[in-house]
């Protein structure tokens, strides 16, 4: 007899969930990651020289020519240790959430939504320094030799607050991100794969359309979450000498650029959008938007098609382990 996909869901268990569930974040976050790193770079209010990219495909052949591969991979360390817990938990919380509240008789789409937001509550939860950290050590020049440098940097000079501060703002981009992205996921489920069999290329193409759609969406806060994760040197002396300007003239501007007045720190979502929009105006909020898409669409696809595998592979293996087990008997 010949298991269907969908009819080992209830034998499913949180730790399959979880085994698969990190393999395929930390399988999303890596294979593409060198567009990761041009997309937080495009992202910079005030760029340097060397970083002032027209686009991904400039950044891409520039990042390679200019730095090397191995700079292109700075950080990584930093989504590997992140990424897999942070996945784990996520897929983990949403499969038995919405499990129960599918017991309980919710309405599907509710219960995918709300499965979504408290999986994104996890997933950040653990996530959210390990971004902060790869971010900075992404940026072009970045002081630190590599990710343990730089926590022990941000630690001692900045304390532990420093590594949650982006926290509220990757919320509030993650959790509509996860709602559309979920939605439009079973949405492209519900049209390629109405019967929720095991169909990789189903998975791969709702994957990809999932992470598009909820990248272009919630790209003007991953624009303010990256101008909070790194602390950008250029565009907060930019925000500050403006600030300065309209408050006090050409001198109070002058005393504000000075490299012996403290700089401007951004500590929150408001005064990070307040910066993009008074230094880039409404455009600000879209820089880097076709990298994000970009890099969302292939890792995305990769990690909903690498879960689904190891879910199915798993259940399968549970499947015919239990049948020995009963032909023994």
């Amino acid at each position: 007899m010949e298991d269907e996909y969908e009819s080992l869901l209830p034998d499913s268990t949180p730790s399959q969930h979880m085994v698969a569930g990190a393999c395929a974040g930390v399988m999303e976050h890596t294979i593409v990651y060198p567009v990761d790193c041009v997309k937080t770079r495009l992202q910079c209010l005030r760029p340097l020289e060397g970083a002032r990219y027209a686009g991904l495909i400039d950044g891409l052949r520039t990042l390679m020519q200019t730095e090397g591969i191995g700079r292109s991979l700075r950080g990584i360390g930093a989504v590997v240790a992140g990424a897999g817990p942070a996945h784990a938990m996520y897929f983990s919380c949403y499969e038995q959430a919405k499990r129960s509240l599918l017991g309980l008789g919710w309405n599907e789409r509710a219960s995918y939504l709300v499965s979504a937001i408290g999986a994104t509550l996890l997933h950040d939860a653990i996530m959210t320094p390990a971004d902060a950290v790869k971010q900075r050590v992404q940026m072009f020049r970045s002081p630190y030799s590599g990710c343990i440098d730089c926590l022990r940097s941000v630690l001692r000079s900045e304390g532990v607050s420093a590594l949650y501060r982006a926290y509220g703002t990757q919320l509030s981009m993650n959790i509509p991100f996860h709602m559309v992205h979920f939605s439009a996921y079973e949405l492209g489920q519900d049209l390629l794969n109405p019967q929720r069999n095991y169909a990789p290329h189903t998975h791969v193409l709702s994957g990809a359309f999932a992470g598009g759609c909820a990248a272009a969406c919630t790209n003007p806060l991953d624009v303010c979450k990256t101008l909070l994760n790194t602390q950008e040197r250029c565009a907060l002396q930019a925000a500050g000498t403006a600030a300065s300007t309209e408050i006090g003239g050409p001198a109070a501007a002058a005393a504000a650029s000075s490299p012996t007045q403290n700089r401007v720190i951004i500590s929150s979502f408001l005064s990070a959008a307040k910066t993009v929009y008074q230094l880039e105006g409404l455009s600000g909020y879209f820089r880097g938007v076709q990298a994000r898409v970009v890099f969302q669409m292939p890792g995305t696809a990769i990690s909903w098609s690498v879960y689904e595998t190891f879910k199915w592979y798993l259940r399968q293996r549970s499947a015919n382990a239990k049948q020995q087990q009963s032909q023994q008997t």
